[in-house]
């Protein structure tokens, strides 16, 4: 399966749920209390951090998505708190405002990377807290392309059924992070995401793997769901659709480091994906690289889309070699946000001779990542005449894509790469052979930006018509 990075920042997400606060206490525990044998920990430093749909908010946020949230908080400092920091992280929030119950708090306390023990402040919302929910969905759903649910059972999801009916009649795609063992609720959403513990709490236990699939198929079957997606930890994902096989996704996480809030990441990225226009599939697959992300996390955390296209790029190794215009894209924006200088030289490259490999290694000497861009066998032949190429597009790609020099390789159709290098713009154009810096074509382009344009030498003697024509001596 071959991703593409979704348009994340044409999609418009609706999440409702249960918000909370995620306080951390972070400190040394050197010594046992006396009073009782329990560590004793020298706070150093505290942090918060939207949990729950505030996580799942943020998360979506973080890939370039608008978001809107609705929820019930208690009016209390950490409900003002939650607020400013969605607010700030471009999150809309229409939130409820509890008059008796506080905003949901969970605080762990942390020393050398280990939660030591966690400490959870709340009190379930209940209907009368819940007054003009449903009029605040019915206002912000048409302009969302997805609605999710988030769902801790706290009370902001107690009307779920009508919140699902209302979507479905507004032709809402719905993504459900479920809970608890009452999955009725859910009846008519597009998909739902329970973990391994939560379906298997509502179908039973699975002695292998054919009955967890004839399991899962049993559920979408009873719900009218779409696709059923079970979180596996270490398992990775299945996806389970009908008149679909089954999908199995290995886990990516190379070391798991804090699973908390993963479940977030995988509803905001299957969520944001699908808005953008993604299969079902695809955006689980992204999802499950996002998971792998986010356990190698301390704490709730969002994946940023620079960090799932830098993953997107390994999992492809689109990290060097010969690729499309928007793979390429991609590579550029994601080593220019590291910052990486790139320098870009084009030319036919019939026949890669010692000149050649001598410029593009001065070439690659002018910054971190060398794109070489080759006319494709038409536009050689309409810059070099009829004969040309003498070796086709797919065969110089490869040559390049070999040397140590090139990072990646591209080809293009035009006359001239100006089209490219708008897309691209790189940070240097270069030239090689007798070309001057006022003959270099999209030369006053790069410049208009802020790059620059340079000019080098091929070797002495070097070139590929006079290879051409000693060729055509020793045949004759």
């Amino acid at each position: 399966m071959k991703l593409e990075m979704p348009e994340f920042q044409k999609a418009k997400l609706l999440v409702v749920g249960d918000i909370m606060l995620d306080r951390y206490w972070h400190g040394a525990a050197s010594r046992v209390s006396p009073e009782a044998p329990v560590p004793v920990v020298r706070v150093g430093s505290r942090e918060g951090r939207p949990g729950g749909a505030g996580n799942v908010a943020l998360n979506i946020a973080a890939l370039g998505s608008a978001t809107r949230l609705i929820g019930v908080v208690g009016k209390d400092e950490t409900g003002d708190e939650l607020h400013a920091r969605l607010e700030a992280a471009g999150v809309f929030c229409d939130f409820l405002w509890s008059d008796d119950k506080p905003t949901i708090t969970k605080l762990r306390v942390i020393s050398q990377h280990q939660h030591l023990i966690r400490l959870d402040f709340e009190q379930p919302f209940e209907n009368k807290d819940l007054v003009g929910l449903f009029d605040k969905v019915k206002d912000l759903i048409d302009d969302s392309q997805v609605v999710v649910f988030s769902d801790y059972d706290k009370g902001a999801l107690t009307g779920i059924e009508q919140l699902i009916e209302l979507a479905r009649k507004r032709g809402k795609p719905i993504v459900i992070d479920p809970k608890g063992t009452d999955f009725q609720k859910y009846m008519g959403a597009t998909i739902i995401t329970p973990n391994l513990a939560e379906f298997e709490s509502v179908v039973g236990a699975s002695k292998n793997e054919q009955e967890l699939v004839d399991k899962g198929l049993g559920l979408v079957r009873d719900l009218s769901l779409d696709a059923l997606l079970i979180t596996r930890g270490e398992h990775g994902m299945t996806l389970i659709r009908p008149s679909f096989p089954e999908l199995h996704l290995p886990a990516r996480a190379q070391e798991v480091f804090d699973v908390t809030g993963a479940g977030d990441t995988v509803i905001s990225v299957i969520a944001a994906a699908v808005a953008a226009g993604e299969s079902i599939s695809d955006a689980t697959a992204l999802a499950n690289l996002a998971a792998g992300l986010v356990v190698g996390k301390l704490g709730t955390a969002a994946i940023s889309g620079p960090e799932l296209r830098r993953s997107m790029l390994q999992e492809h190794d689109w990290g060097g070699g010969m690729m499309t215009a928007q793979q390429l894209s991609f590579a550029v924006q994601d080593a220019k946000e590291h910052g990486e200088k790139i320098v870009f030289t084009n030319g036919c490259f019939d026949i890669i001779h010692a000149g050649h490999v001598g410029y593009l290694a001065d070439a690659k000497k002018l910054g971190e990542k060398l794109i070489v861009a080759i006319n494709d066998d038409d536009s050689v032949r309409k810059v070099k005449g009829p004969g040309r190429p003498i070796n086709p597009v797919e065969r110089r790609m490869a040559v390049l894509a070999g040397l140590e020099a090139v990072d990646w390789v591209v080809s293009f159709s035009e006359e001239t790469p100006e089209e490219l290098l708008r897309k691209l713009q790189p940070d240097i154009l270069v030239k090689g052979g007798d070309y001057t810096l006022d003959k270099v074509v999209g030369g006053e382009y790069v410049k208009s930006y802020g790059g620059e344009v340079k000019a080098l030498e091929f070797l002495d003697d070097c070139s590929t018509s006079a290879i051409v024509e000693k060729m055509k001596e020793v045949k004759s």
